[in-house]
């Protein structure tokens, strides 16, 4: 199921057209949400075992965002459930790709949204950790600058310039 409005996403042809300008992220994520393709401007947050700076983040409006967390790797605590998800949608975020886990996945793959992550787990944080948000983050061999653009399939997380490379086919 893909956002009205957005085309497709197949990041194989994308970095085979733009493969001077994108960068394609290392990790190996999972799919989860109903989206599994999407693309659309950058936001950031940086944090680790802590859902709360995601949780201010997706409170706020997405306009068509996608959130990208750098949570460190951690597939201990998940910083992402069923209800963070479910105010993603709510406020209009295209997608969330997490370097790190989620909880709650069985909820998640029902919200029309797009959701990567390493996996899963049922543990929640409980402690608040350091935050940065709006800042550059890096993982997976790729700078995700915010402005910039993530474009996500099944196969891939692809990171490039502050413009659209995808346009509506004809």
């Amino acid at each position: 199921m893909m956002l009205a409005g957005q085309p497709p996403v197949n990041c194989a042809d994308l970095y085979d057209d733009h493969h001077a300008v994108l960068q394609v992220c290392d990790l190996q994520f999972r799919s989860f949400g109903q989206w599994n393709s999407f693309c659309g401007p950058c936001e950031t947050v940086s944090t680790f075992e802590d859902h709360i700076p995601v949780l201010q983040m997706l409170e706020t409006p997405g306009a068509g965002r996608v959130l990208v967390v750098q949570a460190g790797g951690s597939t201990r605590v998940g910083v992402m459930g069923d209800r963070l998800a479910g105010l993603a949608v709510q406020n209009g975020w295209r997608g969330v790709v997490i370097n790190g886990a989620i909880r709650d996945s069985a909820g998640i793959i029902a919200l029309p949204l797009g959701v990567k992550a390493l996996g899963t787990t049922a543990r929640r944080g409980w402690s608040l950790a350091d935050t940065t948000k709006g800042q550059n983050v890096m993982f997976g061999g790729v700078i995700f600058i915010p402005g910039n653009w993530v474009y996500a399939d099944q196969d891939s997380v692809l990171s490039g310039p502050s413009h659209r490379l995808i346009h509506e086919q004809s």
